[in-house]
């Protein structure tokens, strides 16, 4: 079973993040953030990954600690699940729509975290989270979890809705990419490893 549990703990936040990869989409998540726990319980369910994710972090300060934390160990835990990834699929795309918005995430398993982010939001917050941290929650998921990450929002008005479907995007995308295509195990590179 491809599945992997992470604990950071700093000054500002203690995090442990557990994920299953091939798992049935169920999340026990509790960041004290409440519209960033409904966007996880999207990407658990649209990636069928099991997730429990507890975060105790600063939030007298702010959402950035916290955000960008889960982003870290989230990207640690996803990197030691796959392994040397024998057998992936490696890419993934998914367009998603939310209403009037339309994203597309497409990413690779590489090895190489990078990410690209055409996202723009018209409002500061969406419930309690702040929507800059957005950016800096996949960045650091990207970087940690060695992914080439390319998010765009194509076109929305409401900011909920484009949040979502990024969030929805991802996971499908990401299931896509960490399917199982080869029995044989071999590593989707000709230079052998991921």
């Amino acid at each position: 079973m491809r599945k992997s549990t992470i604990k950071r703990k700093t000054g500002e936040t203690d995090i442990s993040f557990s994920i299953i990869l091939d798992g049935s989409g169920k999340c026990n998540c509790t960041t004290g953030i409440g519209f960033f726990d409904h966007m996880m319980n999207l990407f658990a369910r649209h990636g069928s990954f099991d997730i429990d994710l507890s975060c105790n972090g600063d939030l007298e300060v702010d959402n950035h600690h916290s955000i960008e934390d889960i982003g870290i160990a989230m990207g640690n835990a996803l990197k030691e699940a796959l392994g040397d990834k024998g057998g992936i699929k490696r890419y993934g795309t998914f367009y998603c729509p939310m209403d009037e918005a339309l994203s597309r995430v497409s990413l690779d398993l590489s090895g190489r975290g990078y990410l690209v982010y055409q996202v723009e939001l018209s409002r500061d917050y969406c419930g309690d989270f702040e929507t800059d941290s957005l950016k800096e929650f996949l960045y650091a998921f990207a970087i940690n979890g060695g992914l080439n990450l390319h998010i765009s929002n194509l076109y929305g008005e409401n900011t909920h809705h484009i949040i979502e479907s990024i969030f929805k995007a991802l996971g499908r995308a990401l299931k896509e990419a960490c399917e199982i295509v080869d029995a044989s195990g071999l590593v989707p590179s000709t230079k052998g490893s991921l």
